[in-house]
Order: C-alpha cells, then sequence, then structure tokens
C-alpha cells in the first residue's frame, strides 16, 4: 500500500493546485489511500498568525467543500484534516472549530514553532539550547493533548541546530519517547528529501529526515508513518515512495494509515 495523510493546497500560499488534481493524481500513480491536512488558519484574534503560509480563515468553507467533493466520488479513501501548530492558548480552535464545526477527521502535529509570549518563533531560529528545550517540552506538550492523528517531521528542530550532540540526541529521545507513550506515530517526510542540503560540520546532510534521529527511532522500535508532505500533485506519491525507501534503510516497517479509525 502506498498512503499520505500529509498533502497541502494552494490555499496555503506555498503550495500548487486544489484536492481534485492531488486526487486524479494520486490514483493515477497507485495511492491506496489519501488524507488532505493542508496548514489550519488562526483567527484574527491571534497577533502572530502566519498568514502568509496559510489559508484564511474565511476559507475553510473552500478547503472543506473541495475536499468533500473529492470524497463524493473517490475509488480510495479519502480524509479530510490540517496540519496545526500547538499552542495551549488556542485549543478551542482545534477542537471547537477544526474537528468540531469544520468536522476535520483529524488533525497532523506540525511543530514548526515555539510559543514565545504572544509571537511565535521559527524552529529554524532556535539555536539556544534553553529555547530548544521549551520547544521539546512545547510539542510533548501538544502529543500529551490527544488531538493528534501523528507528528510531521518530529526531526524538523534539526534545521536550526545543525549538530548531532549530547542535546540533539537528548531532545530526540525525549521526543521519540512521548511519541511512543501517546501511541502517536512520527513521520518520515519526504519533502525534505528533495529540499535543498544544509552544511554541517560533519559534512552536507537533508534538512530534515536526519540519519542520527531515525536510527535511535529504529533502535527504539518507534512507530512510524511515512508521507509525502506534498506540496504539488506530481509528488504524492513519488515523496511517499522516498520517504519509505528512506525508512528501509534503518530497517523500519512504516504504518500504513496512523489510526486505527481508518483501518
Amino acid at each position: 500500500m502506498i498512503t499520505n495523510f500529509h498533502t497541502h493546497t494552494a490555499l496555503c500560499m506555498h503550495a500548487s493546485g486544489m484536492p481534485q488534481e492531488y486526487y486524479n493524481q494520486a490514483v493515477k500513480d497507485g495511492c491506496s489511500m489519501l488524507g488532505f491536512s493542508d496548514h489550519c488558519p488562526y483567527p484574527e484574534e491571534m497577533p502572530d498568525r502566519w498568514s502568509d503560509t496559510r489559508m484564511d480563515a474565511s476559507e475553510l468553507e473552500v478547503y472543506a467543500q473541495s475536499v468533500h467533493a473529492v470524497q463524493a466520488h473517490a475509488s480510495i479513501p479519502v480524509y479530510f484534516g490540517f496540519e496545526c501548530e500547538w499552542d495551549a492558548a488556542w485549543r478551542s480552535w482545534y477542537e471547537d472549530t477544526l474537528l468540531g464545526t469544520c468536522g476535520a477527521q483529524y488533525l497532523v502535529l506540525g511543530a514548526h514553532w515555539v510559543t514565545e509570549g504572544s509571537r511565535h518563533v521559527y524552529v529554524r531560529q532556535i539555536q539556544d539550547a534553553a529555547l530548544l528545550n521549551r520547544y521539546i517540552n512545547q510539542t510533548i506538550q501538544a502529543m500529551r493533548s490527544g488531538l493528534y492523528a501523528f507528528v510531521a517531521h518530529p526531526d524538523l528542530f534539526m534545521i536550526g541546530w545543525k549538530k548531532w550532540d549530547a542535546q540533539a540526541r537528548a531532545c530526540s529521545e525525549a521526543l521519540i519517547d512521548a511519541a511512543a507513550a501517546c501511541a502517536l506515530p512520527i513521520e518520515v517526510n519526504g519533502y525534505g528529501l528533495i529540499k535543498p542540503p544544509v552544511m554541517t560540520e560533519r559534512g552536507e546532510r537533508y534538512q530534515y529526515p536526519v540519519d542520527e534521529f531515525w536510527q535511535l527511532a529504529a533502535e527504539k522500535g518507534a512507530s512510524v508513518i511515512c508521507n509525502s508532505d506534498a506540496h504539488a500533485p506530481e509528488v504524492v506519491v513519488k515523496n511517499a515512495l522516498n520517504a519509505r525507501k528512506y525508512a528501509e534503510r534503518f530497517g523500519i516497517t512504516p504504518v500504513d494509515t496512523p489510526f486505527t479509525a481508518l483501518q
């Protein structure tokens, strides 16, 4: 089975294509389950909404209707969800609006920030150990919220923290162990495999996934899901396959779906 539960649309303003186009290409390329999880919007009351990388709250209906239109005639299972960051102050937005009013079938934890007062610091900018620890703790708090189906790119923090040292290992172990305790799969992200590499003191590597993280995940027997993180229709299956090939390097057998309710 080639499944993908991490799919974006043009509504997020940094991807191309709408749900019907993603579905058509995914079926053509052999996808057996498809989940849409575009970046969730936030209400205007949120001081720092990152509005240039996500749909506006007024577009929620457009997004929902476009996914539901695909579901109505789909020949494979198609699911409706969102990728959401975590901020405890906005729990009701995730729970009551996205899962409640909008009827999302699942949420993906995409931990792109750490909350600092009323602003959100992007993970790439986290190069201080204390701030990184806060990011890890915030991500674990999100896992424990019970709102999420899986953790997207759990090694994303290595974009800013470019060295594999005791700090990186401790943070990785904390995330992997917390995911296991919460019965949440962690994601090998196929999009990271096609992004420009980064230079570290050990040489060039992927921004993510990070080999040392996934070696540790394999040793701990983590539950792993492989997704595309598709930002264009033509890479839905391609990125997902690449993620599976990457996982194979560590002897990881991924799950096909992130929650038993969809099996």
